[in-house]
Parts: structure tokens; C-alpha cells; sequence
């Protein structure tokens, strides 16, 4: 499993692009889809929504469990994916591409995002 280098991760195990105009991607790692296990639900915030910083914004249900969906940034939801809501297994198959969850308008950002060597040290535990 290898993540993104050019990504940031919170240790709620989401990742973030960097913003481009203010606006940055949010989804959960491999690691995260690969624990919940087959993701069949997707609870995403609604646009115009305000989400914040290691607050739960949204819901991921499994098979196995029902799992906490966390902003890894504060800021105004500006686009959810709708092919996840439709097609929650993008969730598994591609979480770093066509499994992104939403888009953040960035107002403030937490100083404790990791690099993916400090998120990969955090999962090694």
C-alpha cells in the first residue's frame, strides 16, 4: 500500500490535495477502506455545508461496521462526488482517485496534517 506523496492525512486516516483557488479534495486512504472492508453506504455533507476540522462531517458504512467520516479541514463544502453516493464500492476500488469523497473551500487548516512519511509512520503504529 503506497500513499500519495503529494497528499496530506489526518489521523482520522483522510487525505487532502493541496487547494487549488481555495478549493481542496477530500477522501479516505487505502488503509481506512481497506479496514472498514466493503463500503456499501456513503453519508456525504451537502453543499454549502460548513464543515470542521476533526469534526464528523458525514458516515461510511460497511459490511462490518458504521464509521465516522471526518473533516480534515474547516471550510464551506463546494461539490460531494455523487458517483460514490451512487457507487459506494469506489470507496475500495479507488480511494485516491475516482473514490474522493468531497470538495472544501478552505478557511482554516489544522497545523497536525501528516505527509504520507508521517501518515504511513502513524498507521505502522
Amino acid at each position: 500500500m503506497s500513499n500519495p506523496q503529494q497528499l496530506r492525512y489526518s489521523k482520522e486516516h483522510e487525505w487532502l490535495t493541496a487547494a487549488e483557488d481555495g478549493v481542496s479534495t477530500v477522501g479516505i486512504t487505502e488503509h481506512a477502506a481497506n479496514a472498514l472492508g466493503d463500503v456499501v453506504f456513503v453519508q456525504l455533507p451537502e453543499v454549502g455545508d460548513t464543515v470542521t476540522a476533526g469534526e464528523t462531517c458525514g458516515e461510511l458504512e460497511s459490511t462490518k461496521s458504521v464509521s465516522d467520516l471526518y473533516s480534515p479541514v474547516t471550510g464551506e463544502i463546494t461539490e460531494v462526488n455523487e458517483d460514490v453516493v451512487n457507487d459506494p464500492s469506489l470507496v475500495n476500488s479507488a480511494p485516491f482517485e475516482g473514490g474522493w469523497l468531497f470538495k472544501v473551500r478552505v478557511t482554516d487548516e489544522p497545523a497536525d496534517l501528516l505527509t504520507a512519511a508521517e501518515y504511513d509512520a502513524h498507521i505502522a503504529g
